[in-house]
C-alpha cells in the first residue's frame, strides 16, 4: 500500500476528494492545503497512519464533538477483497437498506484491502478561540461537560481532564478538574459561541484567566500546552516502558445516566488490580469526546513493572479492567480498534445473531480466512 499515496482527484464544488487508502495524514493534509482544504481528522497516530488505517479501524479524531469518526467523511468507499471488488456509490447520503460503507468501516482487513475512498473535506478553519477551566471537583466538571455536549454549541474541543492528569501535564493545580473548550470555523468569528460556553461553566462554579485587555475569545496558553502534551504521550509512554513502567490506557463510552457508577466501579477494579499485580499504581481520567447522551471516558494506568514479567502484569491488568467496562455498560472501544486484545470482550458485546453473520460474510469473501484470520472474530473449531 506504500505506493497508493495520491490524492486522484478534487471536487470543490462538493468539496470532496478521492483519496488513495495508502497515505499518511501528514502527506494528506499536505496535498489539500494548496486547494484551502483540510480532512480535518486527527488521531494521535496521525503521523503514522494511513487513510486506509483510518478506514478499516474506525479511526476517532482529535474534535471532541459532532465529526468525532472517520465514519462521517465517508462518501464511498473501494474495497478489494478475494471474492471481487466491493465500491460503493457516491453519494452524500442514502436510505436504500444496509449501508455497504458501514460493513467496511471498522472491518480491520477481515474482510479485504481498502483501496481508495472519496471522502467529505472541510474548509480550512480561520478563526479559532481555546480556554481552559478550572472546577473544585470532579463531579462538578462532569456535569459542565453534560451541559455543554447538551447545549448545541458543538464545540470542537471539550476535553475534561481530571486533577490528577492535568498536573502531570502542566494543566492544572493539582486539585482541580479541568475543562478544555475550544472552537473554530472556516468563514465567522467563534467568540459568542466561547462566551455562551464559558457562561455554561460560569454558570456551574467555572474559573479561568484571561489576559488583560483583550475581551474576546482567545487561545489559552494552558491549553496549548495541553495540546502539545497530548500529541507528545505516545512517544513518552515508549520511553517509560523501556525503563519498566507500566502504562496502559482503556478507552470507552457509556451513557450519562451511567456514567457516575461506571467509572466507581472502574477506578476501584484498576486501582485494586494496579496494588494486588504490581503493588501500587495511579490511575487517571479524561473525556476526549461528548456527545449528548454521553461522555467517552479514557483511563490511563501507570504503575512499576517487575522486571522479566511487566507483559505478564499488564496482560493481567488489561483483562481485569477491560472485563470491569464490559460489564458495567461501556463499549470495550471508543476508538482503537478491536484487533486481538480486544477480541474477547467485543464477543461479549456483540449479539449471537451479529456473531455469526461476521462470521458468514468472512467465510463468503476469504472462504480460506486468509486475511488477519485472529482479529475482529476468532474462527471457530470444528
Amino acid at each position: 500500500m506504500q505506493n497508493f499515496k495520491q490524492i486522484l482527484a478534487i471536487d470543490p464544488v462538493s468539496r470532496s476528494a478521492r483519496i488513495q487508502a495508502g497515505i499518511y495524514g501528514p502527506d494528506l493534509e499536505k496535498q489539500l492545503k494548496p486547494h484551502g482544504l483540510t480532512l480535518r481528522h486527527y488521531p494521535q497516530s496521525f503521523e503514522y497512519s494511513t487513510l486506509g488505517g483510518w478506514l478499516a479501524t474506525r479511526s476517532g479524531g482529535h474534535f471532541a464533538t459532532v465529526y468525532t469518526h472517520i465514519d462521517d467523511f465517508v462518501e464511498s468507499i473501494r474495497m478489494i477483497t478475494p471474492q471481487g471488488i466491493m465500491e460503493t456509490r457516491r453519494l452524500p447520503a442514502s436510505g436504500a437498506g444496509p449501508s455497504e460503507e458501514r460493513l467496511i468501516l471498522g472491518s480491520e482487513g477481515i474482510f479485504g484491502i481498502i483501496t481508495e475512498a472519496w471522502m467529505r473535506l472541510q474548509t480550512i478553519p480561520q478563526y479559532k478561540a481555546t480556554q481552559a477551566v478550572k472546577f473544585k471537583s470532579f463531579e462538578q466538571a462532569v456535569e459542565v461537560a453534560r451541559a455543554l455536549a447538551q447545549s448545541g454549541l458543538n464545540p470542537s474541543n471539550a476535553r475534561l481532564v481530571d486533577a490528577l492528569e492535568a498536573f502531570g501535564s502542566g494543566l492544572g493545580d493539582g486539585a482541580s478538574t479541568v475543562i478544555i473548550v475550544g472552537f473554530e470555523s472556516a468563514n465567522h468569528s467563534v467568540d459568542n459561541l466561547m462566551q455562551e460556553a464559558l457562561q455554561i461553566c460560569h454558570n456551574n462554579g467555572g474559573t479561568w484567566q484571561v489576559k488583560t485587555g483583550n475581551k474576546s475569545a482567545q487561545n489559552d496558553e494552558n491549553a496549548e500546552a495541553w495540546k502539545k502534551s497530548f500529541l507528545h504521550a505516545p512517544y513518552l509512554r515508549d520511553e517509560m516502558m523501556k525503563l519498566g513502567i507500566i502504562m496502559e490506557t482503556f478507552e470507552t463510552a457509556t451513557t450519562w445516566d451511567n456514567f457516575p457508577l461506571f467509572h466507581q466501579k472502574i477506578t476501584e477494579i484498576a486501582k485494586q488490580a494496579l496494588k494486588d499485580i504490581c503493588g501500587a499504581g495511579s490511575i487517571t481520567c479524561r473525556f476526549t469526546h461528548l456527545y449528548p447522551d454521553g461522555p467517552a471516558p479514557y483511563y490511563t494506568i501507570i504503575a512499576r513493572g517487575q522486571a522479566g514479567q511487566e507483559l505478564a502484569q499488564w496482560d493481567k491488568i488489561k483483562a481485569l479492567v477491560s472485563q470491569a467496562i464490559v460489564d458495567y455498560g461501556g463499549t470495550i472501544t471508543h476508538h482503537h480498534a478491536v484487533g486481538k486484545d480486544h477480541q474477547p470482550y467485543y464477543a461479549q458485546q456483540m449479539s449471537a445473531p451479529f456473531d455469526k453473520i461476521l462470521r458468514n460474510l468472512k467465510t463468503t469473501l476469504d472462504p480460506h480466512w486468509i486475511l488477519n484470520p485472529d482479529v475482529l472474530i476468532g474462527k471457530l473449531s470444528n
